[in-house]
């Protein structure tokens, strides 16, 4: 398993955005083939100033956003259930501890 990751920052924000690849599905789209045979499901986040910008240090908050893109069934008529939903709503509470944990261990 690899991991495609793209990340940006600049004044008005900081994006980090990435996805799991399978290694034979890379090397086949190295090689040549056409890409849109790999399953791509992205994940990331992004993190904003409250306020005026990133030079505004007196803002005194962020806003955080984090988006998850799983495959839980391939009917789209099929119903979640209830662990599904947990492990999913765990994930995200997990993803947005570290990143928090991440920020406030940052003191530069």
């Amino acid at each position: 398993m690899l991991i495609l990751q793209e990340s940006c920052t600049d004044q008005t924000a900081s994006f980090v955005i990435y996805a799991p690849v399978d290694i034979v599905s890379m090397n086949v789209v190295l090689n040549g083939s056409d890409p849109d045979y790999v399953a791509l499901l992205p994940l990331g986040f992004a993190i904003l100033p409250n306020g005026g910008g990133m030079e505004d240090s007196g803002s005194g908050g962020s806003l955080l956003t984090v988006a998850f893109q799983i495959l839980v069934d391939s009917a789209p008529t099929a119903k979640l259930s209830l662990g599904l939903v947990a492990t999913v709503n765990n994930l995200i509470a997990c993803t947005v501890e570290r990143i928090k944990a991440t920020l406030s261990c940052d003191t530069t």
